[in-house]
């Protein structure tokens, strides 16, 4: 077709062709950039056919589950079971079903069904509603997200420890609102990134037995189907899911998807505090911090010199995504009557997405805590230069011993302003005033000006995170090993 100037053809706007079909339209399945936005574990575990063989595996439990108490046969439970794999069905046809019924699960159990030996595929499914398979597939990708997220903060701590160990001694200026405030550590600014990461990680562990649960209750959660063996069922059933028991059905109670979200949303906003610190104290006007950098590594199209901290950036992206599921998920807990499909349609995205994003961020992060290195003697220079100022607080209070607390605040106030206004050293100025240097020696003026005899219970402080977290550490189970 002829196209006047300026038109653009409709395959402009997507090359895709027979070969490359338009499916690829969420960032965290793109070929070039779901690296930045989801990880190996994350795609792996929300992919559709991994899903939907994660249903099919609850079908097949839910199956061997009635037979362990006498409401199936044996048979017919194992021959569900062997068949109950997506490589065995025709997917192609399960898609054209679910547009076809408009319902999510029905094209796959009918193909499940016609797969099965003989009259076996008249059991499957049987009691159970659509909800009950959805909502236990999700509980377990839940687990298995916080099983990794768990490993991937444990590396991050432990590069944090190391960093705290080696150089938490170095000084450097403590800093509020921006600007120069008091001398601290850098071990007690890392001590406050371990205390966080760690009430992340017992945040995790805490949460575990009110979320892993199955369901398995039925159309409006009275177990009717499953007659005098309901609790029976349910107990076998989530003893082969390695799932607790819940008290009741929560097809229209989803505070236990909304506290998995935010738990994992809470957790990367400690990993983009981390990251965009480090990010700061990067720049060349700080140098406190150097990230890793490789040859080959390109910071800008235009400006070669450039050293982006681009991982540190994108951890704070990933961080506002996650918080965006948050808002969603607590509108999702509004469900009718016994139930709706607006909170499960809404879950799949949410509690894929939260997901996804987090477990981003914390490989981000672990990578870049683990090559990171810190210059010391940028710290030290970075505290002399301002070290007047550090010294305020310290001034005052030797001063407050005669003069009073209030009295001595006025004094100090007036003269570290007039040094400020005036572009002169507050040292300068204070040798100047007749009513604060008859008060101090130049000993104690020294001392005063000395960031690294002021840092308080630094140390003491700092010992008492890295013990924790080195107890953490070392009590934790071994690392499992990744499946398919």
């Amino acid at each position: 077709m002829t196209m006047a100037s300026g038109e653009t053809s409709d395959h402009r706007d997507g090359a895709c062709t027979a070969h490359h079909p338009h499916e690829r339209g969420h960032i965290t399945d793109s070929l070039f950039y779901r690296h930045m936005y989801a990880t190996e574990d994350s795609s792996r575990l929300f992919c559709d056919l991994c899903r939907f063989q994660r249903w099919l595996d609850i079908e097949a439990t839910l199956a061997l589950s009635q037979a362990d108490v006498g409401m199936l046969a044996r048979e017919a439970a194992d021959a569900i079971a062997a068949v109950a794999r997506i490589e065995l069905l025709d997917m192609d046809w399960v898609r054209r079903e679910i547009r076809r019924t408009s319902h999510s699960l029905v094209g796959l159990l009918r193909a499940l069904q016609q797969a099965c030996p003989e009259d076996a595929g008249q059991f499957i499914h049987y009691g159970a509603t659509t909800q009950d398979i959805q909502d236990t597939a999700q509980a377990l990708e839940m687990r298995d997200v916080m099983q990794i997220l768990e490993e991937r903060l444990a590396d991050s701590l432990d590069s944090l420890v190391g960093l705290c160990r080696r150089h938490g001694h170095a000084v450097l200026p403590g800093r509020t609102h921006a600007q120069p405030a008091l001398p601290i550590t850098f071990g007690l600014k890392v001590a406050t990134w371990i205390d966080e990461l760690l009430r992340g990680l017992e945040r995790l562990r805490e949460v575990r037995p009110r979320l892993l649960v199955v369901e398995l209750f039925g159309g409006v959660g009275s177990m009717a189907a499953f007659d005098r063996d309901a609790l029976r069922l349910l107990e076998r059933f989530a003893a082969r899911l390695g799932l607790g028991i819940p008290a009741l059905a929560w097809h229209a109670s989803r505070d236990r998807v909304a506290e998995y979200i935010f738990t994992l949303a809470s957790i990367a906003a400690t990993l983009a505090r981390i990251a965009d610190e480090v990010r700061t104290l990067s720049r060349p006007e700080f140098g406190e911090l150097i990230q890793a950098w490789h040859h080959g590594k390109v910071g800008s199209s235009t400006m070669p010199h450039k050293r982006n901290p681009e991982e540190c950036e994108q951890v704070v992206v990933l961080a506002r995504l996650a918080a965006a599921q948050v808002p969603v998920s607590l509108q999702a807990m509004v469900v009718e009557h016994e139930r709706d499909s607006r909170e499960l349609r809404t879950e799949w995205v949410t509690v894929a997405d939260v997901s996804h994003y987090t477990l981003a961020a914390a490989g981000f992060v672990s990578r870049i805590l683990a090559g990171l290195v810190v210059d010391e003697q940028a710290m030290t220079r970075n505290a002399s230069r301002v070290a007047t100022e550090l010294g305020t607080e310290r001034l005052m209070l030797l001063l407050g011993e005669q003069l009073g607390k209030q009295s001595a605040y006025a004094l100090v106030y007036e003269l570290a302003q007039a040094a400020k206004s005036d572009g002169r050293p507050l040292r300068e100025v204070l040798m100047g005033n007749e009513q604060a240097r008859s008060r101090l020696s130049v000993q104690e003026i020294n001392t005063a000006f000395d960031p690294s005899s002021y840092i308080g219970h630094s140390p003491q402080l700092v010992e008492r995170v890295l013990l924790h977290a080195e107890s953490w550490l070392a009590e934790r189970p071994p690392r499992a090993a990744s499946g398919g």
